[in-house]
């Protein structure tokens, strides 16, 4: 990928969304910085599908940032506390889910904010979603825009006028099977990619998590299958 095209960090966690939203992002002409975390996530197969997306991609560089929120629990992917499994589309959207990490994107925004100033970029990209998605308080317009304006108040760049933060958010208002259609339309290959909240350790998804029911609701809106493993369809 040329080094003169202007450079996003994309935050690419091996899912559906992030790498579709890592595929906007390359359309859309930008050189691709991805980062992604290992935080303790019982989900942690995502890493390596991650690590897969980014070299399909040809990113300038993937950074795989270790940081640890088992240490803090109070999340069903950071902790022993069960997954969901079974739950309708209104269940999901009713309350916060177990399944909410305390400020994850909070904390991953600001690495990515870090990573940008240094690369002197002002572009992040961020697969969040505020209609088909588990009911997170940091995947919601007010969020995004929120941090935005603070980011700008934060860092030198920002502070020197050097620097005005954009978060892009592509997928934010898309449904599940808009995102899907998307991806394709920019040759997406799905099959690398790792939702499920409780895969095995082999990495087959579940099919009963609300990241599962999701994805498959996705794919069956657009009449087609999902080409990953599933231990169970529901």
């Amino acid at each position: 990928m040329p080094e003169n095209l202007k450079k996003a960090v994309v935050l690419l966690s091996g899912g559906l969304d992030s790498t579709t939203t890592l595929a906007i992002a390359k359309s859309e002409g930008y050189s691709l910085l991805a980062l992604s975390f290992d935080y303790g996530q019982r989900h942690d197969f995502e890493i390596k599908a991650a690590r897969k997306i980014a070299a399909t991609y040809g990113v300038l560089k993937h950074i795989v940032s270790k940081i640890d929120l088992r240490e803090f629990g109070g999340s069903a992917l950071t902790s022993s506390l069960e997954v969901p499994k079974n739950r309708s589309v209104d269940e999901m959207s009713r309350n916060v889910p177990i399944t909410y990490v305390p400020a994850r994107n909070t904390i991953f925004l600001s690495f990515a904010l870090a990573w940008a100033e240094v690369e002197n970029t002002s572009d992040i990209f961020i697969g969040v979603n505020a209609l088909d998605y588990s009911g997170y308080p940091d995947c919601r317009p007010e969020y995004i825009e929120a941090y935005q304006n603070m980011a700008d108040l934060a860092t030198k760049a920002g502070v020197e006028n050097r620097q005005r933060l954009t978060i892009h958010t592509p997928l934010m208002m898309l449904s599940k099977a808009q995102i899907i259609k998307k991806g394709l339309e920019l040759s997406v290959d799905y099959s690398l990619t790792s939702t499920c909240y409780d895969p095995s350790p082999s990495g087959e998804a579940c099919g009963k998590c609300d990241a599962c029911q999701l994805r498959l609701k996705g794919f069956s809106e657009n009449h087609l299958s999902d080409p990953i493993s599933y231990l169970n369809k529901s």
